[in-house]
Order: structure tokens, then sequence, then C-alpha cells
């Protein structure tokens, strides 16, 4: 999330917050897509991790590009940790060692998607080029240690930074040393948003396993595939995962609510101010007797900042968004975004993908989810393989992209931004499995080619 939501409203009770989620339900004609992405910055003289003080440092680098955008500034105190485009709606915004993220705005089609991506890194490539900084794009950084990742001066992260050896032992990890690209989406109605959770929650195991490319820890294979969404799996557990109760019958805003409702909050914004209330209840809040803050209520600002902290496969907020992959280079970028643009935003690649995974369990899901971070496509699921399955999806995203019919000046379909899927599954390897290759071959069991063949 770029920035937190600024909206003192006060919540009035259980229904408001239902009704907050109905106000996401858009015409499809409204649709758009918001794609994010983080990467890793590192001086490319020694390789180090780039602090956010210095003059050739992450602030210096958001100061750069507030001076060539024109974005607006996101200030915590003295220190921006971020940038605003408040014409366009994007955002430039700081995860906890430094990853420096972008978050699209909300585009019509792939090819914009394409295009907003390509400028970011160029324009970020202008300004960082005189610092020699350049960014890794793996899903793990490969090679420092949690001790040697910088912290950035947010008091969020220093909350959550606390809070999480207390509730499993990779939340740090997590926060410091992972990297994601991801796709936010939209729905029509409450039945369409529980059709494409509950096909995208399925699925998102097949996506991790595509987008693999987390396979190494201080300069050694790690023994996964996809480490990034290992790690995901003792994090915090109360906040993440599979969601199995999206497959009961009767599930929709409400009962999601209810799970939010029940996820232990992290902070309450006040002002500047972030009070830590870890491990407290939003029922208190909404209620006006949370035990860290007594007599104060819950207002808007609180209900979507507490949704930005509960972490599933999929999250729900007035859009669904696709967390299951590991961040790839520009054309994977886009094509993580095609993968699910093509499901989503076609009705009948919608329904032949819930027809695929409807005849899933949730202990099969579970199993899927838990043995795909370090099988990779080699995982199955109902005797099947997820490269197998993943060669069904990508073909129903496709026909879905074709069926959509956005051209491109050259007249070009969205289809063409699935090609570094298609090239994948054509070998039957994923990313993680070719860097591994390397790795042990012509890289003579070094980690740091990686830093020129997988960098911006």
């Amino acid at each position: 999330m770029a920035r937190d939501t600024v909206d003192l409203t006060p919540v009035e009770g259980r229904d408001a917050l239902v009704a907050w989620f109905e106000q996401g339900n858009k015409p499809e004609s409204a649709f758009r897509i918001g794609t994010e992405h983080e990467k890793f910055p590192f001086y490319a003289k020694d390789l180090s991790p780039v602090p956010y003080e210095g003059g050739k440092g992450i602030r210096a680098l958001l100061e750069g590009m507030q001076g060539l955008l024109g974005w607006e500034p996101i200030l915590e105190g003295d220190h921006p940790i971020g940038l605003f485009d408040v014409t366009g709606g994007g955002a430039i915004s700081l995860e906890p060692g430094g990853q420096f993220e972008l978050s699209g705005a909300p585009l019509e089609t792939l090819h914009q998607t394409a295009s907003e991506t390509a400028a970011h890194l160029a324009q970020l490539k202008e300004i960082a080029d005189p610092f020699g900084i350049r960014f890794l794009a793996l899903g793990m950084s490969p090679l420092w240690s949690r001790a040697e990742t910088p912290v950035m001066p947010k008091a969020r992260y220093t909350i959550m930074r606390n809070y999480m050896p207390k509730v499993g032992s990779l939340g740090l990890d997590m926060m410091f040393r992972t990297s994601t690209v991801q796709v936010n989406l939209d729905f029509a109605s409450e039945a369409d948003m529980v059709r494409k959770l509950r096909v995208s929650l399925a699925l998102q195991p097949v996506a991790t396993a595509l987008f693999a490319n987390s396979p190494f820890t201080e300069g050694r294979p790690n023994g996964f595939q996809s480490m990034r969404s290992e790690i995901w799996r003792d994090t915090d557990n109360a906040r993440a995962g599979m969601l199995p109760f999206a497959f009961e019958d009767g599930f929709g805003f409400e009962r999601y609510v209810d799970y939010a409702l029940d996820v232990p909050m992290y902070f309450v914004k006040r002002g500047d101010t972030y009070h830590d209330v870890t491990g407290q209840s939003f029922r208190d809040l909404l209620e006006g007797r949370l035990p860290g803050l007594p007599g104060v209520r819950a207002t808007t600002s609180d209900w979507a900042n507490h949704l930005s902290t509960i972490f599933p496969e999929v999250r729900l907020k007035r859009y669904l968004e696709m967390r299951g992959a590991d961040v790839g280079g520009l054309p994977v970028i886009t094509a993580l975004s095609a993968f699910w643009v093509g499901l989503f935003y076609d009705r009948a690649s919608l329904d032949a993908a819930w027809d695929l995974v409807r005849v899933w369990n949730a202990a099969e899901r579970q199993a899927l989810r838990d043995a795909v971070p370090k099988a990779g496509l080699g995982a199955s699921i109902g005797g099947r393989t997820v490269l197998d399955i993943a060669r069904e999806v990508v073909a129903l995203s496709r026909a879905g992209l074709a069926r959509r019919a956005r051209l491109d000046r050259e007249g070009r379909d969205e289809t063409i931004h699935l090609a570094p899927l298609e090239e994948l599954l054509a070998r039957g390897k994923n990313q993680a499995e070719i860097l591994l290759e390397r790795f042990h071959g012509e890289w003579n069991g070094s980690v740091l080619p990686v830093f020129s063949s997988n960098a911006y």
C-alpha cells in the first residue's frame, strides 16, 4: 500500500463496513488494471544494499524522482517515504527494507500497463545511474543477511517489526528481504467478487509456481523455488493464508468483514501518530473500548488501513489483489497482470477456470499451497501437475484476452503480454529452475551474476 488512507468519517457499525465493500462494485465498462511491483536497490560497484540516508541513498532517489515527475511527496515527519501522482493515481513507496515500489495507476489495457512500467524504470534509471544504483528483480534478496538489510524510517513498519517475531519465525524476512508483483482487479457485484476470489485463491499456487524467482538466500540455494512464498507460510497465520471460508455456502462481503474484524490490529493512526495496538481487536475499536485507546472510535481510515495489514493469498478491498507472485523483469511484471486479466475480465474464461478448480477441496488447496514453494511446477493436485494445469489456465487466459480485443498501435491484442509465460511453459521450467541451472553450471556456484542477469 502506497500511503495510509485519510478519511475520518466515523464508522457506525458492522453494516457500514459491509457497505464500504459494496461501494467497490463497478460496471464492467469501469473495470481497470492496477499493477504493483517491488525491486531491491543496490550499488553496482560492490552489490551492497542502499540505505535511506546519504547523498546517494534512497531518500535522494525519492527526491530526484519528485523533481523529475512533479509528484506530491508523502512525508512522515521530515522524511519523504513516497510520492503520489494526484492526477493519474499512481504512487511510489518504500517497503521496510528499502524495496522500491511502483503502485501503478488504474489503467484500461495491458498495453498501458507495459508502457507505465517501462516509463517508470526508465525514469528511475535516469535518477539512479548517477548514484551508481541498480535494481534487482528477484522475489528474495539473494545475498544480504537480515542484519545487512537497511531499515526505512516508517512508524508502521517499526510496529510491525516489533510484533512479527511474536506471531511467526519468518515475518522479518517477509518485511525486509522479499519483493513481489501483484495486480489489482475489479468486480461487478458481490456474486462476481465471490467467483473471482474463489478462482484466484485456488489458482494462486499455480501463479506462484509460474512466477517463482527466489531460489537464493545469503549466497546459496535455499532449497525452494519461491522462498518468498515459503516465508509467508510462517509469517503471521492469523492474517495470511488461503481463506478456506471463502468457499463455504453463503460467503460474501459480510463474511469477509467478520474475518477482518477478528484479525488482530497493528496500529491506529491519529494525526501523524501511529498508536501501537498490536494484537487488539477492531471490534473493540468499533465500540470505543479498545484497551490501547479507550474512548477512541473507528473511522473509515482505520478500516482501510486495517485491511491493508491483512495478508491472505488474495486480498479483498474495494477490488481484489493477487498476491502470490515473485517479482521478475519488465515483461514478467506485465505477464502477471495479463495472466489474471485474461481470466477475470472475460466471463467465459472465468467460468471455465471455476469449472477447473471447483472440484478441489480445502485440504487439497492447502496441500498445493504448501507444496508449491519447493516443488514449483512439479507439484500436483487432483492427479495433475501444476505444469499441466498452468498450461490449461494460460490457454484460458489467452482466450479471454483475445476476446477482450484491446489493440495496441500496431494492431496487436493483449495476448502478446503472455509471451514470457508461454515461453516458460514450452520449456517446462520456471525462472527459479533456470537460475539454479545457471548457478550450478556457468556461474560456478556463485549468485553474484544474478546482479547482472536479473537487474534493471
